[in-house]
């Protein structure tokens, strides 16, 4: 799991049920995509909620899940340069 922690104290992460967050401090959740099929059956990554691309067509959810969380850790938990 990786953890991103900003020079404001905020952290930044995929969540995960990994390490148990709240031991850190107060969260604030939000949804960084959705993952819906289409009606072929195939599935879609929306990353809108982050600003990001659609993803997919899919054939496997699983593999529509690990897109989404590529995506997320190259573009959206990498730190900003």
């Amino acid at each position: 799991m990786q953890i991103i922690i900003t020079a404001e104290g905020q952290i930044r992460c995929i969540y995960a049920e990994v390490i148990d967050l709240a031991t850190i401090g107060r969260m604030r959740i939000s949804r960084g995509s959705f993952v819906e099929p289409n009606a072929d059956g195939q599935w879609i990554v929306d990353l809108s909620p982050v600003l990001g691309p659609r993803l997919g067509p899919f054939p496997l959810r699983s593999v529509a899940l690990q897109s989404e969380i590529d995506w997320l850790e190259q573009h959206w938990l990498s730190p900003s340069p």
